[in-house]
């Protein structure tokens, strides 16, 4: 070893700072990392059983701290010996990902060629170790003793009850400190009550336990993560979950509702339905129709009549959407809900023939997003084998297609890509109710992020009162925001001299 790398040995047990700075140069700590590095490391050195929180943005170098303080106690305790042991919501992925990292950083002056990899999921240096354990309900964790530091990472994931019987009391015996990393989401999560309680110690006794390091405090030190920040948020805007989760560090379920006052406000359109699309449209316009399906009624009693005798009813609707095509390859489509139509209880024999006449004789369609969920699927059928394949895109509601389509929804609603008319005194009274009808369906929507690296939101109107059908009608639009909007010329467009479904 050379008389430089001697003189580096006791600063750098001492200072994780000095550690980084020659064990991983290409990855030394920055400054907005290096309080909560520190305080992790002095905890662990003074053997202080205190619980701490890393929360930073995304990519901000979260795991990156964990790694080097795993490599830094691995050498610091080589001959003495001890534990780390990091709990993650499952081996695979995160786990074995955790785990290559720290191996990349134990390849540096200090450790390089002195390590080991027994089990797959432990690494040791001399006599300390580093075990990483799935926090799966389903997993055998019992039994293991940290002797150095206890982590949760990504605890937003690890559930509260698997987490307090299983892992708190592996660090008892030695008072060893507990880290908590992740990002924030709703409250109910592990990592949300861990930071209410550190607030509260905070407070009461002055000492940091939190660090918390929103996407700014980031951009500061790193100016190209700023401008992808930034990108970001423009592509998705600024009340985006995403952004406010995961950039921001923002709890979601301050307001379980989905689509917020500041949403359905930016929604508004200057501009009344449409009967027909108008004889001066501009050349860069396309229609479509998003179809939500529901019941047939057996009786023969449909619409007005039938939504009156059973106003739980629910109703087959379609929205239609006037999509301007972007002006440039890389440019992104814009919607504007121009009209809807209910059919309440009406068979669905009539209702394909009454779809295909406003799809091809009124609006031309060049897209047809539609539920084809159970009863749904024989009329999304008929209308795939008239209309043609290019046109009619069925859709198949689930858990995972129904949160990844309010992902979708909500990010053309953030950035600004979506808008809703507005009814006039001139406009049928029809368009008034159902426009009524919509605005109170989407302000009685509330969600729920289910635990789970999935991120999976569970959303629905809850209102006994109301539907659902105009909402789900519409969420459909980000769906048809998946389909190519490029060129007039592209799959599915309409010719003039023949109609489009004999293509």
């Amino acid at each position: 070893m050379s008389d430089a790398l001697l003189a580096q040995i006791r600063p750098a047990l001492v200072d994780i700072e000095r550690f980084s700075r020659v064990q991983a140069p290409r990855f030394q700590l920055r400054r907005y990392q290096l309080a909560a590095a520190r305080a992790i490391a002095g905890a662990v050195a003074e053997r202080r059983g205190i619980e701490l929180a890393a929360v930073f943005a995304r990519q901000a170098g979260k795991d990156e701290i964990l790694a080097q303080l795993c490599a830094w106690m691995l050498w610091r305790y080589q001959r003495v010996g001890g534990n780390v042991i990091v709990a993650v919501p499952a081996v695979e992925p995160q786990g074995h990902i955790a785990r290559d990292r720290l191996l990349a950083r134990l390849n540096g002056p200090f450790t390089r060629g002195r390590f080991r990899v027994r089990e797959g999921t432990i690494v040791q240096l001399g006599r300390a170790s580093v075990r990483y354990l799935s926090a799966s309900p389903l997993a055998h964790a019992r039994g293991n003793t940290a002797d150095l530091l206890l982590v949760a990472n990504e605890a937003q994931d690890i559930s509260p009850d698997v987490w307090d019987a299983v892992f708190a009391p592996m660090g008892a015996a030695s008072n060893a400190p507990t880290l908590f990393m992740g990002t924030i989401w709703s409250s109910a999560t592990l990592l949300s009550r861990q930071l209410r309680l550190l607030a509260a110690q905070e407070r009461a006794d002055g000492q940091q336990r939190r660090f918390l390091v929103p996407w700014r405090e980031v951009a500061a030190e790193l100016p190209r993560y700023g401008d992808f920040v930034r990108r970001q948020v423009d592509q998705l805007g600024e009340q985006h979950p995403f952004i406010r989760t995961e950039y921001e560090l923002q709890e979601l379920d301050d307001d379980s509702t989905l689509f917020s006052a500041i949403r359905r406000e930016s929604l508004r359109g200057d501009f009344p339905p449409y009967s027909r699309p108008p004889e001066t449209d501009r050349d860069d316009v396309d229609y479509a129709l998003t179809i939500d399906v529901a019941g047939q009624e057996e009786s023969g009693i449909e619409g007005a009549a039938l939504r009156q005798l059973a106003p739980r009813r629910d109703s087959t609707v379609a929205t239609v959407v006037r999509v301007l095509r972007p002006g440039s390859a890389a440019g992104l489509p814009t919607y504007q809900v121009v009209a809807r139509y209910e059919w309440t209880g009406t068979r669905h024999s009539r209702l394909y023939d009454e779809i295909v006449a406003l799809a091809t004789r009124v609006w031309r369609a060049r897209r047809i997003i539609i539920d084809a969920t159970g009863v749904g699927a024989g009329l999304a059928a008929f209308l795939s084998a008239t209309l043609g394949e290019r046109v009619v895109t069925p859709f198949i509601f689930s858990a995972p297609s129904k949160s990844k389509l309010a992902w979708d929804l909500l990010s053309l609603i953030d950035s600004g890509r979506i808008q809703v008319c507005t009814p006039t005194g001139d406009s049928d009274p029809e368009q008034h109710r159902l426009d009524r009808q919509f605005w109170a369906q989407l302000a009685a929507c509330r969600f729920t992020v289910l635990p789970g690296p999935g991120r999976l939101i569970r959303w629905s109107v809850e209102d006994d009162r109301l539907h659902d059908d105009l909402l789900m009608s519409f969420a459909l639009i980000a769906a048809l925001d998946r389909e190519d909007w490029g060129s007039r010329l592209a799959r599915g467009s309409i010719s003039a001299a023949e109609p489009f479904w004999r293509l």
